[in-house]
């Protein structure tokens, strides 16, 4: 008796019509879009978008929008400037001690708000064997080089056959101490995370193996995702997550709390929640800064910092990541600073070393007051803006 055909990724705007993720009468509107970039909506994504919902949260990451084709004039196909970054073709050295290797160009599913979207897709082409030797070349000269990031596109999208070449290429380099693979694959396509594509990358002898699992809805983390990570834990890998923050998707509180909940019970530690980079047609899916170190600040009350992530935003023109929560500490003219609790109530704490002289008070059940107004007049922020 023959097996059932399995279900494949949609990869077209003609597709997801059929499929009835698309209406008809929107074709016209779309199919710029659709020429334009890449489109592929995996079967484990597509189940879970609900076609009623015209404000579905997964729909909204996956299917092709008219408003990509607006421009806005500060965004930039190399929003966070790989480019002047790449001493080669497929490798980004930003910072002293890592680099980035793209090893693929193509990814399981495309996201709509993606900020390599100009340069990934079918056709792209994954880097060549002389390119990754040039790669490894550049990292056995640099001692100073303790980790690479595999990305992309998805590398693991690649076979398991090309992940375990790699894996043993980078792991003989004896001062590389880590490898990290960046990758949405275990929520979009779970059933690819097979124990040979886990052992292909876990077996790196001495090696720190990291996966940064990228999932922006706690609808994602499905069972069969959960088993996919356990896959990959449980051969040793350490899975950390990454997920941006998205209008209309996980702009609230209520999701971004049920998502961090979710990636701890699946063994994955919050690691970043990245403000939405300046890329080509994403101004739909940016928040503004300012409602993001609110959300942090409500993530702070509710939860432990086990489930914390970063608020981070890289910065355009290749000047690299920060953190950009909120501030919790604010300088005094008198040297003394203002921190603020999780509820948002101010208290006086008196920085002090042994044999400093004592200053005016320091009793802090005195000093606390709910933050409602700037600090005294020359006062400073420490790690953000006045409050």
């Amino acid at each position: 008796m023959r097996s059932p055909r399995r279900a494949r990724a949609l990869k077209s705007l003609d597709e997801l019509i059929a499929a009835g993720f698309v209406a008809p009468a929107r074709r016209e509107a779309l199919a710029p879009v659709a020429a334009r970039y890449a489109v592929a909506l995996t079967p484990a994504l597509a189940r879970l978008i609900d076609k009623a919902d015209p404000r579905d949260p997964i729909a909204r990451q996956f299917v092709p929008d008219a408003r990509e084709l607006a421009r806005d004039p500060f965004e930039n196909p190399d929003p966070i400037g790989d480019a002047p970054k790449s001493p080669l073709k497929g490798l980004v050295h930003r910072y002293r001690d890592r680099v980035l290797i793209k090893l693929a160009a193509a990814c399981a599913v495309y996201c709509r708000f993606c900020f390599r979207r100009e340069m990934i897709g079918p056709g792209a082409g994954a880097m060549s064997a002389a390119e990754f030797a040039a790669a490894l070349d550049y990292i056995r000269a640099r001692p100073q080089i303790w980790e690479a990031v595999m990305t992309g596109g998805d590398p693991l999208a690649l076979s398991a056959r090309r992940l375990a070449a790699t894996t043993r290429a980078l792991s003989a380099i004896p001062h590389l101490k880590t490898l990290r693979w960046h990758t949405r694959l275990p929520v979009a396509a779970p059933e690819r995370v097979t124990k040979a594509l886990a052992e292909a990358l876990t077996r790196a002898g001495d090696k720190t193996v990291v996966v940064a699992l990228h999932a922006n809805h706690p609808r994602e983390l499905t069972a069969e995702a959960r088993a996919a990570c356990r896959r990959l834990i449980d051969r040793g890998a350490m899975m950390v997550s990454q997920t941006v923050l998205l209008s209309g998707v996980n702009d609230d509180a209520d999701t971004l709390e049920a998502l961090m909940r979710a990636f701890v019970e699946a063994r994955v530690k919050p690691y970043y929640l990245h403000h939405g980079d300046l890329a080509p047609g994403t101004a739909h899916f940016r928040a503004p800064i300012a409602k993001g170190q609110a959300l942090m600040g409500e993530l702070r009350r509710r939860l432990s910092g086990l489930a914390m992530p970063t608020y981070a935003l890289d910065i355009p023109g290749g000047r690299g990541k920060v953190p950009i929560g909120p501030a919790y500490l604010v300088e005094r003219p008198d040297g003394a600073y203002d921190v603020v609790d999780p509820e948002g109530v101010a208290f006086r704490y008196e920085d002090r070393l042994a044999g400093d002289e004592p200053r005016a008070s320091c009793d802090l059940a005195e000093s606390a007051r709910p933050l409602v107004s700037p600090p005294p007049q020359g006062g400073k922020a420490i790690g953000g803006k006045r409050r």
